[in-house]
């Protein structure tokens, strides 16, 4: 495998490790997959080293990803902000893992800026921010539970990997990868998870408990945005999905809960552009996904104060809903031809 970080670099974040006795391991604000399985996964492989970790989350993590082992221990600062900035502020080592810019984890931002320990960034997304003391950044990467698992390989933690670590690994990689189907996925992912599951990792029970697992309002809830509130622009191969804070709690709405929605959205055959808004609070969230040559990436950071992927990625308003989605329609119009086209 080859290795973005430099053997300097490999030596430094050993150092980094072996030196710190409280570390903390955070990850973005509305936490998936990905962010769940890294930060878990870490968690697990530095225990089993030896070392004391606390995963501290932003807000709330959905109910379908609470069965990897830890979960119960993650903190969420949303709930406990006393208790989580106490445990920032006497750590001397951090971990970014799933984002590379601090304003990803909402209220926590200003107390991981000011706080002086060393951090270790581990992510997948463009334009990381260049503080930590070491930048594991690999866009080429489909997930950071795969980064996670090679970081394990220089860390020299192999002997630590076990189930419950590989469950983790393996759940970020699949909730990532779109259950292998991106093209970011690589020979290498496929060796990673075969590995896995040579460690014991239940790839089926893995998938049975992040898609069988749903509420029957979830479900109703998909339903309803689907059969009432998705709108296809046929001359601009768009579809929209939009859900109000009084649609979303009409279903009882959980963190998670529209989860893969905007994928349902890119899945019709003619759509190259799908995009769901989302109202939250003062806000509204909005996720982008594209088919072929279309950079929703730009198109976050130009116009919706986000980022990510080339065909994945979001970002948020603090327009009004019906605004908002004006808005988007008008750009859209003006490139119509270049979504069509990719």
């Amino acid at each position: 495998m080859s290795a973005p970080l430099k053997p300097s670099e490999i030596q430094k974040a050993r150092e980094l490790i072996a030196s710190a006795s409280r570390i903390v391991i955070t990850t973005h604000k509305s936490p998936d997959g990905d962010a769940i399985g890294s930060s878990l996964a870490l968690w697990n492989l530095l225990r089993a080293a030896g070392k004391h970790a606390v995963v501290i989350v932003p807000d709330e993590l959905p109910e379908f990803l609470k069965w990897m082992h830890g979960a119960k221990e993650i903190m969420v600062h949303q709930r406990a902000r006393q208790e989580t900035e106490k445990r920032i502020a006497e750590s001397d080592l951090v971990f970014m893992l799933d984002y590379n810019h601090l304003s990803r984890t909402g209220a926590l931002e200003p107390v991981l800026r000011e706080h002086k320990a060393p951090f270790i960034l581990i992510d997948h997304h463009r334009q990381p921010e260049e503080f930590p003391a070491v930048v594991y950044s690999d866009t080429a990467q489909c997930s950071t539970a795969q980064m996670i698992y090679k970081f394990m390989v220089w860390m020299d933690w192999k002997q630590h990997l076990d189930r419950h670590s590989g469950e983790c690994i393996y759940c970020g990689i699949m909730t990532d990868s779109g259950s292998f189907r991106f093209p970011s996925v690589t020979p290498e992912t496929h060796h990673i998870v075969a590995h896995l599951v040579e460690h014991g990792v239940d790839h089926a029970y893995v998938h049975r408990m992040v898609h069988d697992n749903n509420r029957e309002e979830r479900i109703r809830l998909i339903g309803y945005a689907l059969g009432h509130k998705l709108e296809v622009m046929d001359d601009c191969s768009t579809a929209i999905i939009s859900l109000s804070e009084e649609e979303l709690q009409r279903f009882n709405h959980q963190p998670g809960d529209t989860e893969g929605l905007v994928n349902q959205a890119l899945s019709i055959s003619h759509v190259n552009l799908a995009a769901f808004f989302r109202e939250s609070g003062e806000e509204v969230r909005v996720s982008f996904r594209s088919k072929g040559s279309f950079d929703v990436n730009r198109l976050a950071r130009e116009s919706w104060n986000g980022g990510g992927h080339f065909n994945a990625s979001g970002g948020s308003t603090r327009e009004k809903l019906d605004e908002a989605l004006t808005r988007f329609r008008r750009e859209i119009r003006l490139q119509a031809n270049q979504i069509r086209q990719s």
